[in-house]
């Protein structure tokens, strides 16, 4: 069984933290909150050609999430996302649609990005753009019986796959809302363009 996969990632997280003398340069913020992934799939039909239109689809996960921002300047700063690991179902699409779940999967990614935050280091209000690179790590894939049904598996010899993991591009836009120069809450959306492959 070999499948491409288009996942536009977006992220969307909602978090408060804490830092140190407002937004300026030299600042460490540490934040904790939720995350979202909600895969938006493009996907590849099964191989062999045996399996025409035989698609599948991604679901979405929201996982305790947060990171770290160092700022560079009053306007630069570097930021690194963490969660806990996401995890995605895989569902029949296509001809294949309404046959329920054909695989599971973890996900990690691991993201850093640049940014540029307007406004003066001790504004409340500061809306930031983003750019990265992301590393989505996928492990523990399970297949399911269906799976095994649509694609010959047998009991001796049950179907498996895998997912690769690859690097990718992933953009960010949100804001920060400071409470006072220790706390914040912070809302972003973010996307990542991600295309890789099922065996």
């Amino acid at each position: 069984m070999k499948q491409n996969f288009k996942l536009s990632l977006m992220a969307l997280a909602l978090v408060a933290g804490s830092a140190a003398h407002a937004q300026s340069a030299g600042t460490w913020m540490a934040r904790a909150g939720a995350t979202g992934i909600y895969p938006q799939v493009s996907s590849g039909n099964l191989s062999p050609p045996a399996f025409p239109n035989t698609q599948a689809d991604v679901s979405s996960d929201v996982q305790l999430g947060g990171g770290v921002t160092y700022m560079l300047t009053d306007n630069w700063s570097v930021d690194v996302p963490v969660a806990l690991p996401f995890e995605h179902t895989l569902t029949g699409a296509g001809a294949i649609a309404g046959v329920g779940t054909i695989g599971t999967t973890k996900a990690l990614p691991f993201t850093v990005f640049g940014q540029y935050r307007f406004g003066e280091a001790k504004a409340a209000f500061r809306p930031y753009l983003g750019a990265g690179l992301t590393y989505a790590y996928f492990y523990d894939e399970n297949a399911t019986n269906m799976l095994n049904a649509l694609s010959g598996g047998t009991p001796s010899n049950p179907t498996t796959f895998s997912i690769e993991s690859k690097f990718a591009l992933s953009v960010q836009a949100g804001a920060t809302y400071a409470f006072n120069e220790r706390w914040f809450i912070d809302g972003v959306v973010g996307y990542t363009w991600l295309k890789n492959t099922n065996t």
